[in-house]
Order: structure tokens, then C-alpha cells, then sequence
């Protein structure tokens, strides 16, 4: 399985992003989906995610201004990022769960200016 991201890119404190994640493989099977982030010197850490069944959790840090959602018609993952600030800079995976495999996709890096 093959995750490819993108969506990243410079925004002002206060702005919003969407970042994508295409997958390979139809995501109807997918059992969890997920965005993670690794900030500079700091690990990776979860920040949504979405089952096969449309639940959805966040991190404390995001709740209320980040949405995840999907689009199995396309294959996609998203991650819709509102309010941001400095703090939400880093590196943002795209993660899939399908049975007992688990893909991590390329990173997009996300930088939120003061």
C-alpha cells in the first residue's frame, strides 16, 4: 500500500490548510486511517484519526479546529486544519491500518508563521 500526501505549506498564524492523502489500495478495507506529526526535535505524535466506521478522534491539542474525514470514492484522506498556530508546525503523515498491515506515507510539511 502506497500513501502519497500533500497539501503542506507556509501559512500566517490564524490560517488554514488542507492536506490529502491518496492510498493504492481502495480505502473501503482500510480498518483505521490517520494523520500524525512530527514537530522539530520532538516525536511523532497522533494527531486524527478515522475508523472504517466513520468514528473519529483527536488530539487535545486540535480539538475544535481539525476535521478528518475521507473520501472513498477517491480513495482520499483528509485533514482540514483551521486556527493554526505556530505550535502546529512539523512534518504530517498520513498512517493506514488495514488488518495486521500498517503503512506510513511520505510527509507534508506544514509551517505556521507568527
Amino acid at each position: 500500500v502506497q500513501l502519497q500526501a500533500s497539501g503542506g505549506g507556509l501559512v500566517q498564524a490564524g490560517g488554514s490548510l488542507r492536506l490529502s492523502c491518496v492510498s493504492s489500495r481502495s480505502i473501503f478495507n482500510a480498518d483505521t486511517m490517520a494523520w500524525y506529526r512530527q514537530a522539530p526535535g520532538k516525536q511523532r505524535e497522533l494527531v486524527a484519526s478515522i475508523s472504517g466506521t466513520d468514528s473519529t478522534s483527536y488530539g487535545d491539542s486540535v480539538k475544535g479546529r481539525f476535521t478528518i474525514s475521507t473520501d472513498r470514492s477517491k480513495n482520499t484522506l483528509y485533514l482540514h486544519m483551521d486556527s493554526l498556530n505556530p505550535e502546529d508546525t512539523g512534518v504530517y503523515y498520513c498512517y493506514a491500518r488495514y488488518g495486521p498491515g500498517r503503512y506510513w506515507g511520505s510527509g507534508t510539511l506544514v509551517t505556521v508563521s507568527s
